[in-house]
């Protein structure tokens, strides 16, 4: 586990990692809940219900709506990680989606006041799905380079706004139901094939910038704004990852001409699902592109 370094950085199921992922640049996480058809879940990256399962039942009418993680929980998640001795730095979920940094902050005052020797730092994230996830395997990257935590904290808070997120969905039925899209404009972008871009602001927060007719437009405008964004335009040579809900062909897509623009990205485009806490607002039929670039502007 945490045994080649001396601390420990955390997160949260909503990075949309695999856990397999996270275990192995040595990440630990603290799910959040959903709930489906008014039994709670824990969104454990798939365990306890596969994202399959998942995404069928909403298809199908399932209810689902979602909790954070609790001042209680984080409570417990931090104390555990600082009685294994080491200092803890925690990355969390965007404040503009979510109360949980508020509830983590809160903990981490409670629980330092008990362990006055160690370190335990929470730093909003400002990202979500994958994007969270490139931010937080960046900071693996740099604590196994030697960056040491403090380093690592300012690090994150001064480079957070360069991950760049893009999601654009093939399906308004989800955001029709969570009141981000009108009825009225749903069923008008229904009939037009309407999909909506949408970005995650200096905020932390999820706004539609383009609207597009048709898919294959939706993933030229994608590759359109990755150019514009990009670290070193076509030259970009880091990493890039992706998340989908139940839309794997798109996102295949969607990666085939990223990397046909792309041609120098660091490995491969890492595909991974959009996790059951930000699927259940989204629903199926969503593609996520995540890049790093200058930082994010509204």
């Amino acid at each position: 586990m945490s045994g080649s370094h001396d601390y420990i950085i955390s997160c949260c199921s909503t990075c949309d990692l695999t856990g397999e992922h996270l275990a192995s640049i040595d990440v630990r996480y603290l799910p959040f809940h959903f709930f489906l058809d008014g039994k709670e879940y824990p969104d454990d990256l798939g365990v306890t219900v596969s994202y399959s399962d998942f995404y069928t039942a909403m298809a199908n009418g399932a209810d689902t709506s979602t909790s954070q993680v609790s001042v209680g929980e984080y409570t417990e998640f931090f104390t555990s990680l600082l009685k294994e001795g080491h200092d803890v730095l925690h990355i969390a979920f965007s404040s503009g989606l979510s109360g949980s940094y508020s509830c983590a902050c809160t903990a981490a005052q409670a629980v330092q006041s008990n362990f006055p020797d160690r370190k335990l730092y929470v730093v909003d994230s400002l990202a979500a799905s994958s994007g969270y996830g490139l931010l937080v395997d960046k900071a693996a990257e740099l604590r196994d380079e030697g960056y040491s935590i403090d380093e690592l904290r300012d690090w994150t808070v001064e480079n957070r706004l360069r991950v760049h997120h893009w999601f654009y969905s093939t399906d308004l039925t989800f955001f029709v139901k969570g009141g981000r899209v009108s009825k009225i404009e749903g069923v008008i972008g229904g009939m037009l094939s309407i999909c909506p871009l949408l970005h995650v602001s200096s905020e932390g927060k999820l706004v539609p910038v383009y609207k597009l007719r048709g898919r294959r437009r939706a993933a030229e405008k994608t590759v359109s704004v990755m150019l514009q964004y990009a670290d070193g335009g076509e030259n970009y040579s880091d990493k890039v990852y992706m998340s989908n809900s139940a839309c794997a062909d798109d996102a295949e897509s969607l990666a085939s001409m990223v990397k046909e623009k792309f041609p120098h990205i660091k490995g491969d485009i890492l595909i991974n699902s959009i996790g059951t806490t930000i699927g259940s607002h989204t629903g199926p039929g969503t593609v996520a592109l995540f890049f790093w670039g200058e930082k994010r502007t509204d």
